[in-house]
């Protein structure tokens, strides 16, 4: 098995499409053809963490964070960064990392946060934007069936708990080809009037390029036309935190006491407390501060995230606990999460997760 046959296999659970646009994520280094010995999967990559993918005879690392984020003018070893990249060449190591691709995932950073307090009736805190389109395309009468089908087994027409999930009209189609057309109906030179059916479907963008080439390889045409649509309806499987409820009410304090628990946080920095109780509960792993307002306008009684500023406690407004429980600590899970999918996907080699821990951050 390849780098690249493991790397399908990560997309298939976090596509790369749904990564957003400033982050780095992906093979950041190595040869995608390269046989693998074993993966190792980490929070980081550090030096300590390519040590130990060389002692376990793992030469591929996967790291939820990007070692690799701006761009690398030189590399030199003069910081940390350029360290780890020298010594993962010189050993053979290849680099990849996965980031807010699983973040947007539902059964990504937010699930190991929502498992942790033992949320239920779970549901996307941001649903991301621009994930679902419309594919309109023109069929004649006799091709439809064919048509559609192919489009549904490339996974276009799902909707929620649906699938196959289409619409169509009947009309007329005109075209007329030029010289170098080779029309499968009619010919070339001459005014076609075709009974053809307008067929629509949805589908999420990361299948975009499956979705054309079913169409492409369906249809007779010689020229396909098609239009595709970004929509705007949001799609409540794919984006960033959750929103879930504790099982009954807990009181702040018991609350908060329970979430440094959970998530073996050395401190918990927090707004002021309600004399509230606590039972609807929004997460996001990570640096969480623009999902503030989501929280609030959810109703939650509780943001459990990361890296809030002391101005933003303010924006709590009496509304809601914000909860800052350290970035380490909202993210520990990821690679447990990871390592379970790999380890059931692929079981020709070995899957292992790291020992280290590399949470930066160290407390008197």
């Amino acid at each position: 098995m390849t780098i690249k046959d493991v790397t399908q296999a990560i997309e298939e659970f976090a596509p790369l499409a749904y990564a957003e646009d400033f982050d780095n994520v992906g093979l950041l280094l190595g040869d995608q053809n390269t046989k693998v010995t074993g993966v190792l999967v980490t929070l980081d990559t550090l030096e300590k963490t390519v040590d130990e993918a060389i002692s376990k005879n793992c030469n591929l690392i996967v790291s939820f964070h990007p070692i690799i984020f701006g761009g690398l003018k030189k590399i030199t070893g003069k910081n940390y960064v350029e360290r780890v990249v020298l010594k993962a060449i010189k050993n053979d190591i290849a680099i990849y990392a996965i980031h807010t691709a699983l973040d947007n995932m539902p059964h990504g950073v937010s699930k190991g946060m929502c498992d942790a307090l033992g949320l239920k009736n779970r549901s996307v805190l941001i649903p991301k934007p621009g994930v679902i389109k419309k594919l309109t395309t023109y069929v004649p009468k006799n091709e439809v069936i064919a048509v559609r089908e192919s489009l549904f087994a490339a996974g276009a027409g799902n909707i929620g708990n649906y699938e196959q999930c289409s619409f169509s009209t009947k009309g007329k189609g005109t075209f007329k080809g030029n010289e170098q057309s080779n029309p499968t109906v009619g010919k070339a030179g001459e005014l076609q009037i075709e009974k053809e059916v307008q067929l629509n479907v949805t589908f999420e963008a990361r299948l975009q390029s499956s979705i054309l080439k079913a169409l492409f390889n369906a249809h007779s045409y010689e020229e396909v036309a098609y239009e595709i649509t970004t929509l705007d309806n949001t799609n409540q499987n794919i984006g960033m935190g959750m929103l879930g409820e504790l099982e009954t009410p807990q009181d702040e304090r018991s609350f908060l006491e329970n979430v440094k628990k959970v998530f073996d946080a050395q401190g918990i920095r927090h707004s002021a407390l309600r004399d509230k109780p606590v039972q609807k509960v929004a997460v996001l792993g990570g640096s969480g501060s623009f999902a503030i307002g989501a929280a609030m306008a959810s109703g939650a009684d509780a943001l459990i995230t990361a890296d809030l500023k002391y101005h933003q406690f303010y924006q709590a407004e009496g509304q809601l606990i914000l909860a800052d429980i350290g970035h380490y600590e909202s993210e520990q899970f990821t690679k447990n999460i990871l390592t379970d999918y790999l380890t059931k996907k692929i079981t020709n080699f070995a899957v292992v997760l790291s020992d280290e821990n590399t949470n930066p951050i160290k407390y008197l």
